[in-house]
């Protein structure tokens, strides 16, 4: 695997200070970036799923098309539809199959949230459009906030479904066959190493255990050296 390289660094000018602003909100921004993580983890489910599909423990040598190279996701998405989805057991692909139509319904709109050239209405601020140049045509699509939220939700509705079609049920059996899990916030607290100041904030477990959750705090000892017998 090769490592992601590190940003290269450029010299410093006069007006290094100097930053663009995109006017979006903290609320704006926060959904953006949870449809692209969301997006991102469906992806990766999808790739994997069809990747699997190529698995002949007869063959050691296996030669996968070139769609799974992973430049396009349509390709990638396309092979998902014909070697997961339509061979599937009937309830798991009449599942897979919706979740498919929806992936292809919301894909444009994905494309121009990430593509796209921010802006804001100048009658209403509380509406955002992004204008994406593609084919020599210009495409701006609008959203409010809500749309947003919206968008977030159903991409985290697909990205269960795409994984677990049966429901509870299969999760429950996919955690049991796992073992053990602990969540991401779960475990910083475990580990008393908060990811968010404001999300994580302060659990004390006993009234003597006031910095728990601060990893460079020092433990105040109240033990008693002299105890009354």
């Amino acid at each position: 695997m090769k490592p992601v390289p590190n940003v290269p660094t450029t010299q410093k000018d006069d007006n290094d200070f100097l930053r663009f602003n995109v006017e979006l909100t903290a609320r704006e921004t926060y959904l953006i970036g949870n449809i692209v993580a969301q997006w991102g983890a469906l992806e990766h489910e999808i790739f994997h799923q069809t990747l699997l599909s190529f698995d002949n423990p007869e063959d050691d040598k296996i030669a996968l098309p070139k769609e799974m190279n992973n430049l396009q996701f349509t390709g990638v998405l396309g092979l998902w539809k014909s070697r997961v989805i339509d061979k599937a057991k009937p309830v798991r692909s009449r599942v897979l199959q919706q979740q498919y139509d929806r992936i292809v319904a919301l894909k444009e709109y994905r494309n121009a949230l990430v593509h796209g050239m921010w802006n804001w209405s100048k009658t209403d601020p509380r509406k955002i459009s992004v204008t994406r140049i593609r084919k020599k045509e210009i495409n701006t699509t609008h959203f409010t906030v809500e749309d947003l939220a919206d968008f977030v939700d159903r991409l985290a509705a697909i990205n269960f479904k795409i994984r677990y079609p049966r429901g509870l049920k299969e999760l429950a059996l996919a955690r049991a066959g796992q073992g053990f899990h602990v969540s991401r916030i779960g475990a910083s607290l475990f580990m008393g190493l908060p990811l968010d100041e404001n999300l994580l904030q302060h659990f004390p477990v006993t009234d003597n255990e006031p910095t728990r959750t601060n990893p460079g705090a020092q433990q105040e000892d109240t033990t008693d050296l002299n105890p009354v017998s």
